[in-house]
């Protein structure tokens, strides 16, 4: 039997998805079914925390596999033999309600931009180039680039990236606010495990309930995100972490929410 495209660990409440399909990683039909067994199991395993990377050092994933699409360029089969299934598979990670990191330690082009900004989180390594370059192949980012990475860096930004299809460099994509963190090579599957055993200490219930109204603000007006965060805010005060952390900062110590959420 093959091995997995994408491989998955569980380990401390943490779950690491691996895109193992090296030296590119690309986004292929296994691919997206592996992905879906992988979301399968972080979801079985009830991870606090889900981690993103790429095995190998060349790329994190340099996009679609280009050799698939001849198959599918007759009205109607590319959405149905294709981007449906990548889409929903995306969405899945996307709209997992945990904390979400990519960790980026080589080449994040077209489908693998758009399987990292799926992530709360993106962590990359100083040499890293990120690009949509679809536009080349005579069409666009098909998989939710055209919003999520919209979202993140503004229509202004957004436009430059996926009209021109060239890439930019991680301290550009810092800049323009696509990142969250440049680091060195060979360290962006740490941070992320650093950040992932930080955020797995923290309650459960009050990082999902923050993630959602977070997530929310770009589709809902002000007084629909006012009664959301206030009903938010009264499961968070009446729940069980909250009690662990009220009782802990009253006793003077370190609260424990690992065994209260």
């Amino acid at each position: 039997m093959a091995p997995e495209s994408v491989r998955y660990e569980f380990d401390s409440g943490i779950a690491v998805l691996t895109l193992d399909d090296p030296p590119m990683n690309l986004v292929s039909l296994e691919t997206t079914r592996a992905l879906e067994a992988a979301l399968d199991a972080v979801e079985r395993d009830a991870a606090r925390v889900v981690i993103v990377t790429g095995a190998g050092e060349r790329a994190f994933c340099a996009g679609s596999d280009v050799t698939e699409f001849p198959a599918m360029m007759r009205p109607g089969e590319v959405v149905d033999k294709k981007l449906r299934r990548q889409n929903a598979a995306f969405n899945r990670l996307a709209e997992l309600p945990v904390p979400t990191i990519a960790a980026l330690g080589g080449l994040t082009y077209g489908g693998g931009l758009e399987i990292a900004v799926c992530c709360d989180l993106l962590i990359a390594e100083r040499h890293v180039r990120l690009a949509l370059p679809e536009i080349k192949l005579g069409i666009f980012p098909g998989s939710g680039g055209t919003f999520r990475v919209t979202r993140r860096v503004g229509q202004v930004r957004a436009k430059e990236l996926m009209l021109f299809g060239e890439p930019i460099d991680a301290d550009t994509a810092l800049s323009w606010g696509l990142l969250n963190q440049v680091v060195e090579r060979g360290e962006a599957l740490r941070t992320a495990k650093e950040w992932a055993t930080t955020l797995a200490r923290r309650p459960r219930t009050s990082l999902r309930l923050c993630k959602a109204l977070i997530n929310a603000t770009d589709d809902e007006s002000d007084e629909e995100m006012l009664s959301r965060s206030l009903a938010a805010s009264d499961q968070a005060f009446t729940s069980a972490e909250c009690d662990e952390g009220v009782r802990a900062f009253l006793a003077k110590r370190t609260p424990d929410f690992t065994t209260s959420g």
